[in-house]
């Protein structure tokens, strides 16, 4: 059985650093992870590749909510890829809807076409789209490199039925990528179900920042956090998942 590689969600050096350090085989850069992600600054793809030695894919999302874009929106998002492949990322991840929540292939296209032969990861708009069989079609016959979904429910695991559909279709003319709520605890689960050979995650932890400790002010990324927390990838969540992939690997490789 091959190695189950590990994507890892990070949206500051540090956090690749410790993606990396972990055991993770690939980063998902992104600001606001708790919006889901979206276009991170240059200088800290800039500062993440002179340390790295993994791929790091850059989120190009100009906005939080849906992902039905306006021309301006789209400009944006053209030039965001252009500057952040420039500058040494590996490749992109996007996802471009029409008002119907279908794939808006021109648009896509043209990302495409962006990013050349770097890699291409149609993000979760997908778990939006009306029609998965034909939008995974759609998004082969673009040419993307992998679709990142969590079977359209709100964990992977719950939606393991619809993962495990779309990577037969699939049948590596793309890579499924299955995200949402993937834990230590649970991933053998959603790997003996999907039959997946990646899996996405955040490895979030709060950080306490002492520079704000006495402030009334919260500077922290959601109402309700203390005034000096922030969340950062935590090293050991990274570990605990490395060894659980590469047990699972090796109790698939034993079997006869």
């Amino acid at each position: 059985m091959p190695s189950i590689l590990l994507e890892i969600v990070a949206s500051t050096v540090d956090d690749c650093i410790a993606g990396e350090t972990g055991g993770a085989d690939r980063i998902e850069l992104c600001a606001a992870v708790a919006t889901g992600g979206l276009t991170p600054s240059l200088g800290i793809l800039i500062e993440a590749k002179k340390r790295l030695r993994i791929p790091v894919l850059a989120m190009i999302r100009p906005r939080a909510g849906g992902f039905c874009y306006s021309e301006a929106d789209s400009a944006a998002m053209q030039c965001d890829a252009a500057l952040l492949l420039e500058h040494g990322a590996d490749g992109i991840v996007f996802g471009s809807l029409r008002p119907d929540g279908s794939v808006d292939t021109t648009r896509c296209s043209t990302m495409l076409h962006i990013a050349g032969r770097r890699q291409t990861v149609f993000h979760r708009a997908f778990d939006v789209v009306p029609d998965p069989v034909r939008s995974l079609e759609e998004l082969i016959d673009l040419g993307v490199s992998r679709v990142l979904t969590s079977g359209q429910q709100k964990t992977a695991l719950a939606g393991s039925d619809l993962i495990r559909q779309l990577i037969t279709q699939a049948g590596g003319r793309a890579e499924i990528l299955p995200g949402g709520g993937v834990r230590a605890h649970n991933v053998q689960q959603l790997v003996e179900a999907t039959r997946c050979t990646q899996v996405h995650m955040t490895a979030l932890a709060a950080q306490i920042d002492p520079s704000t400790s006495n402030s009334v002010l919260n500077f922290g990324g959601t109402p309700d956090a203390p005034a000096s927390s922030y969340e950062h990838v935590d090293l050991e969540i990274v570990r605990r998942m490395r060894r659980t992939l590469d047990a699972i690997t090796e109790a698939g490789s034993t079997k006869p």
